[in-house]
């Protein structure tokens, strides 16, 4: 599919003669960019089969794209669209001539419908398909057969593979990706809700620089929770105000402001008016004095932007991300005065058990002693979600809804593997949960969030600098609902119904072939890559996570066009409402170790069946340059079971 890689070809920079043509030598080091190999007697070969009065002048734009056209082509025969050409649709037309083009209604009948098992679509959407599949300039460009006359009415086998590697074949549901105004009104104990941890983090949680941008970047990135880790600052000699800063204390992570980054969240609601909620989860170390300025700082630069609870909203459900659009939500202390017992005082940040900071294996000279300041009545006034130590599920259950629950990494394990481990989901249905990182992970990786989220739980905090695979699968998570970082849980999750039981299903992937997979970081230069891709099925089951894994085999010096197309992998689904498919790319690297290329994290609830495309998105989660086009082709088949077959 030629209007695959345009980018590198059409932007190129080889050409400097500035004749518009390309010689041999310029070709070769475009099949490099777009990580294809040709021994140069093979290259020579091809390109001296072309028109000679052409090549002595080198080869056009045109001429290029037949000439990759060309390349993709002679591998027909072995190619997976091929094969699923001839099976869908038959080798021979009724003359007995091989089939070079499909109508409209057989596309609709043999492939839509009992294929790709699609439901609601029509033969005119069809019709429209094939129209714009026949306008694609550049498959044009480099195709012989023209269907001008009939264009809403055949293809091609070219523009059938541009149709199975196009957005529009994506595995992932467009129903499900898609934003859905009206599913926005239930209250924010029935979401999932995309949130960071340490957001000012730029990389490790020891010595990294804090960053204002980093919040920019965690809320582009579609992060609807962050946090902030607020402490007594310097004294302004020229106003006499105490200057409140943000920083993971007691390490050498450097300083910022606190009113920068509320700064920084106005200028976002500027260009976001209509942004869903964003929630500051807020670790107040600060005194009194400095809670005051705080407050001030929050209620001057947010003005209405900044929400603030009344009585009466603090009875019954939480409000819905619909009523509160456009605002910024505090969570942190909201009984003003002294903590008592039940207050958590750092709202569950300190996990003693786990942080470094707290064992004595890295010595700060300066350990708080979490001696408390109380909160100054300015911002609890303004908090909605108060942070609460946890006894026991009857407790915590009785409590308002606005109280709510933090645990950390080997807390949610722990309250997972419990026998009453269902009064957790029960507690998730009408008050938070916000889950973090261990204190160990000093170098900002990342835990898996699937047992949180098995378990209701709302705000499951990642370290947003890090992109690995628990991010991924995040990303993943909340591509659903138009990325607005609120999906509403499966109803397993938000129901009483103590006998509703997760569905259970078998997943058959089969990885066919690649298209135009950038080399790692979309370099430009370097070797081509030798592409693999693994698959990696992340499930939770009575209360643990269950990883099952596959790699295919490395296509040798080929990112253009690889081929798989072997095995079929098979995995046991045990709660399909959770379970997410991740798809990776890696660079095999026999020297060293493997590079990631790309990614693509799919839930299983939103997973198409049939031949798809696999849209892959690179470590910040973007399709851009290098990346606007790499994709797979797979075949899904997804089929529902009860437990014990399993």
């Amino acid at each position: 599919m030629l209007l695959l890689c345009s980018n590198d070809f059409s932007n190129s920079t080889l050409i400097q003669d500035k004749s518009n043509t390309i010689d041999c030598k310029e070709l070769q080091k475009i099949l490099t960019r777009i990580n294809f190999y040709m021994k140069k007697s093979q290259l020579k070969d091809a390109y001296h089969k072309l028109d000679e009065s052409i090549r002595k002048k080198g080869l056009s734009f045109e001429q290029c794209c037949t000439f990759l056209h060309k390349l993709k082509h002679d591998t027909w025969q072995t190619k997976p669209v091929n094969q699923i050409w001839f099976d869908l649709f038959g080798r021979f037309m009724n003359n007995g001539t091989e089939r070079q083009k499909v109508s409209a209604e057989s596309f609709l009948r043999k492939f839509l419908l009992k294929q790709q098992k699609e439901k609601d679509v029509e033969l005119e959407d069809v019709r429209q398909i094939f129209a714009h599949l026949n306008q694609l300039e550049i498959a044009n460009v480099a195709s012989s057969k023209a269907l001008n006359s009939d264009s809403h009415m055949y293809i091609d086998k070219d523009h059938f593979e541009a149709y199975l590697m196009s957005a529009e074949n994506d595995v992932f549901d467009p129903k499900k990706e898609r934003f859905d105004q009206n599913c926005m009104t239930h209250s924010l104990s029935e979401y999932w809700i995309n949130s960071s941890h340490n957001t000012y983090l730029t990389g490790d949680q020891l010595a990294s620089q804090s960053s204002v941008e980093m919040y920019m970047y965690a809320l582009y990135r579609g992060c609807r929770c962050v946090e902030l880790d607020v402490w007594d600052g310097d004294v302004d000699t020229d106003l006499g105000l105490p200057i409140p800063i943000v920083y993971h204390g007691h390490t050498m992570t450097t300083k910022i402001p606190f009113s920068d980054i509320i700064d920084a969240v106005k200028v976002f609601l500027s260009f976001n008016p209509e942004s869903y909620p964003i929630i500051f989860s807020l670790e107040n170390h600060c005194s009194i004095p400095f809670q005051e300025v705080m407050a001030e700082q929050l209620l001057t630069i947010l003005g209405d932007h900044l929400y603030t609870p009344s009585e009466s909203t603090l009875k019954g459900a939480l409000p819905s991300p619909e009523s509160l659009r456009g605002m910024v939500v505090l969570k942190g202390r909201r009984p003003a005065g002294p903590i008592n017992e039940e207050d958590n005082p750092e709202d569950g940040e300190i996990d003693d058990e786990e942080s470094l900071l707290h064992t004595g294996e890295i010595s700060t000279g300066n350990v708080d002693t979490a001696v408390s300041h109380g909160v100054a009545p300015e911002l609890a006034t303004m908090t909605l979600f108060h942070g609460t130590n946890f006894k026991n599920w009857d407790t915590s259950i009785e409590k308002p809804t606005y109280h709510m629950h933090s645990f950390s990494e080997s807390t949610v394990r722990s309250l997972s593997k419990q026998t009453n481990s269902r009064q957790w989901i029960e507690y998730n249905r009408t008050h938070l949960t916000r889950t973090f990182p261990s204190g160990k992970r000093v170098d900002s990786s990342n835990y898996s969030p699937m047992v949180a989220w098995s378990n209701g739980c709302q705000m499951v905090a990642l370290n947003f600098q890090t992109p690995d695979s628990p991010l991924r699968i995040n990303d993943g998570r909340f591509r659903e609902n138009g990325g607005c970082g609120y999906i509403l849980k499966p109803c397993t999750l938000t129901t009483k119904d103590e006998f509703l039981k997760p569905v259970s299903s078998r997943l058959s992937i089969k990885v066919l072939n690649g298209s135009c997979l950038p080399k790692p970081k979309g370099q430009r230069r370097g070797e081509c890559i030798d592409p693999y891709v693994k698959l990696s099925l992340y499930d939770e089951k009575e209360g643990k996570e269950v990883c099952t894994s596959y790699t295919t085999n490395y296509v040798v010096d080929n990112g253009f066009s690889p081929i798989w197309n072997q095995d079929k992998y098979t995995f046991d689904v045990c709660n399909a409402a959770v379970a997410i498919l991740q798809l990776a790319v890696w660079d095999k690297d026999i020297h060293s170790k493997d590079n990631f290329i790309a990614s693509s994290s799919v839930p299983i609830s939103c997973m198409r069946q049939g031949f798809r495309s696999v849209r892959l998105f690179d470590s910040n989660n973007t399709r851009s340059g290098a990346f606007d086009f790499a994709s797979l082709l797979i075949e899904v088949k997804l089929k529902e079971q009860m437990l014990e077959e399993i």
